[in-house]
């Protein structure tokens, strides 16, 4: 039964691409010779490489690579499951795959976001991290593959997203273009936390990063962990996770013998070990050119590209680095599909394919073949309003004014103009109920990805939710860059968590879309435009929490993700703000535990939580970069 139900998660995973996959893999077969090679790093551990060559042997060719923890090994069968794009596949490069250490058929011990070694020549580094083995794979790549053209792409998505952008460090002088999308930047503010709140809906992904193999493989070693979650059906993923409890039972149930699970509950806190593990600080005097790519709806990683970027920006002013921002959600635009709909929405035709063809493979050409340079924008970001790209020269762009949204009583949301500051807006939170993360019902999921665009209705109908409102906009209003909250609080407990959302309410008569079936009404549609969830015991510091003193005022400072979305005219901007918000984001006892993930069920409390009047929220600002492109 395990073995069905894991063959089922990864026929649903790959379904979608069958038909590419097989036109591909006929492509692949006869354009392409395989071999596969173990690789020997500096430490003496050997690493799994899997390379396809173009069977034409009159030209030279860069290297693709592609570093992953998601078994390199898997694209063997001459199919690679778009990685790359059929694009790049077919412009004549050298593919290479490779396992990271302590994954499949490589070596070594696994560590989830190898800490990086600071050194300025990665070939004198006694310690090993992700760094010095790129530069050991492309070193030997380089001296060793027959044909190649002495120059090295690396690309990724999601965490091999991560490795990508590792290798910007200390790079080598091979590598020419990197392209990180959707990367993990810092387990604290993305992917399995979201700013210190963990994300319970990857609980179950924990068996994929938190056991050791014994040995080198080509298969799964973690399935009988991960069939701990998935032996029967769960229909309510809600449901299920409330029963379960609070986050200590998860240890009992199903983590008990899961390192990387234990190191998060060692380490609650941004300290040393989560600080170590920050790949930012290490993105200085960058050399390659670097094209970040992410979805606005991302739910796993969007703070990730979205800070690369800006920190090579900050770092390296003079750096060949842009970015892209698409409508999709996590690496939906490496996907063969002709659609781009996201939940409910439909923003266009052949955006992907846009984006593989006119985008991604002219970047890689340009940099690696001396072809034609494509004239890309330093920020290539689509408006999800208007459902247009624009081209930006910097990001956040200069020339967009910021707006700031100011709360009002019977709900009033006011542009601009600052309303009474001496009003209160109250809300009781209680655990036991907690505000769901969707309106609709979802099983089990590593990360839910259809939420972020989904209807707010159901949530402004609780009392556990603050929801404002602008009357009917006159003009089109266009919001763009960073967005921050700034909340006045008072709290009757000792702690709480703060959801902060931006929302597009469309009109009443707004004409359903015909993707849509016939229960989704987009008249008076709420559609989720940006969210972000902080956790109240770190408004001072992410390292040293600290209680809240109940019935005392205390300021909070919410960092939203960026947006770019222009709410039309006839349209409403709406702002919720709550704390709970469920099984997307754990529950917070409510009142101060040193540690939540060991919090026992007695510890969890309702909450009157009062916003004053003189909260707002500021989106909106503007770069101090002045370049045109790469």
């Amino acid at each position: 039964m395990q073995r069905i139900l894991l063959l089922s998660l990864i026929f649903l995973s790959v379904s979608l691409y069958a038909q590419s996959i097989n036109q591909d893999s006929l492509y692949m077969r006869t354009h392409y010779t395989k071999a596969e090679y173990r690789v020997r790093m500096r430490d003496g551990v050997h690493l799994f490489l899997l390379v396809y060559t173009p069977k034409d042997t009159t030209k030279k060719y860069p290297v693709l690579l592609n570093r992953t923890c998601y078994n390199a090994s898997s694209y063997g069968d001459f199919n690679t499951y778009n990685h790359p794009s059929r694009y790049l596949v077919q412009q004549g490069y050298i593919l290479a795959f490779q396992d990271v250490r302590g994954r499949y058929m490589s070596e070594g011990v696994f560590n989830n976001m190898t800490p990086n070694i600071p050194g300025n020549d990665p070939r004198n580094k006694k310690d090993i991290d992700e760094s010095s083995d790129t530069w050991d794979t492309i070193d030997w790549m380089t001296r060793n593959l027959p044909r190649n053209n002495g120059r090295v792409g690396i690309y990724g998505i999601s965490y091999p997203g991560f490795y990508s952008a590792a290798s910007l460090p200390d790079a080598h002088p091979a590598l020419k273009a990197v392209s990180p999308q959707a990367p993990i930047s810092d387990f604290f503010f993305d992917d399995f936390h979201h700013m210190g709140a963990y994300l319970q809906s990857y609980t179950a992904a924990f068996a994929v990063f938190g056991y050791q193999k014994t040995d080198t493989t080509r298969e799964d070693w973690y399935a009988p962990q991960l069939m701990r979650f998935y032996e029967k059906p769960v229909a309510d993923g809600y449901d299920f996770h409330l029963q379960q409890g609070p986050l200590s039972s998860f240890t009992e149930k199903y983590h008990h013998d899961n390192f990387f699970w234990q190191q998060i509950n060692d380490h609650p806190n941004y300290d040393s070990f989560w600080q170590k593990r920050s790949l930012l600080p290490h993105l200085t005097n960058i050399k390659p050119a670097v094209l970040t790519v992410g979805g606005w709806f991302d739910a796993e990683d969007l703070y990730g590209p979205l800070n690369i970027y800006k920190k090579i920006e900050q770092s390296t002013p003079g750096a060949k680095n842009a970015i892209v921002m698409g409508p999709w959600g996590h690496g939906d635009w490496s996907r063969d599909n002709p659609r781009s709909i996201h939940n409910n929405l439909y923003f266009g035709d052949s955006i992907a394919y846009f984006f593989q063809r006119d985008v991604e493979a002219r970047f890689f050409a340009f940099h690696l073949k001396d072809e034609k340079d494509p004239a890309l924008p330093e920020a290539l970001m689509y408006n999800t309003g208007t459902k247009k790209w624009e081209r930006f020269a910097q990001w956040p762009p200069a020339d967009i004014a910021p707006v700031q949204l100011y709360f009002g009583e019977q709900g009033q949301l006011s542009i601009n103009k600052p309303l009474r500051s001496d009003a209160q807006f109250r809300y009781v939170s209680d655990p036991a109920k907690p505000v769901p993360y969707t309106s609709q019902t979802e099983g089990l999921t590593f990360t839910p990805r259809n939420f972020m665009s989904d209807d707010q209705r159901e949530a402004s109908r609780r009392p556990d939710v603050l929801t404002f409102s602008t009357p009917v906009l006159q003009d089109d209003l266009t919001l763009a860059g960073e967005i921050l909250a700034k909340l006045k609080v008072i709290l009757s407990t000792t702690d709480a968590d703060f959801i902060v959302k931006l929302i597009d309410v469309y009109p009443n008569d707004h004409p359903d879309y015909p993707h849509n079936p016939p229960t989704v009404k987009m008249g008076g549609y709420q559609q989720l435009v940006r969210h972000e969830v902080f956790r109240g015991r770190f408004r001072n510091s992410f390292e040293k929490p600290e209680p809240f003193v109940p019935g005392e005022p205390t300021d909070l400072q919410i960092p939203l993700q960026d947006i770019l979305h222009t709410f039309k005219k006839g349209h409403r901007v709406m702002i919720q703000i709550h704390s709970t918000w469920f099984p997307y984001i754990d529950r917070n006892p409510q009142q101060y535990v040193e540690n939540i993930y060991k919090a026992k069920a007695t510890d969890f409390i309702s909450a009157e939580i009062k916003v004053l009047g003189s909260s707002s929220v500021t989106v909106g600002g503007a770069a101090s970069s002045t370049k045109k492109g790469f």
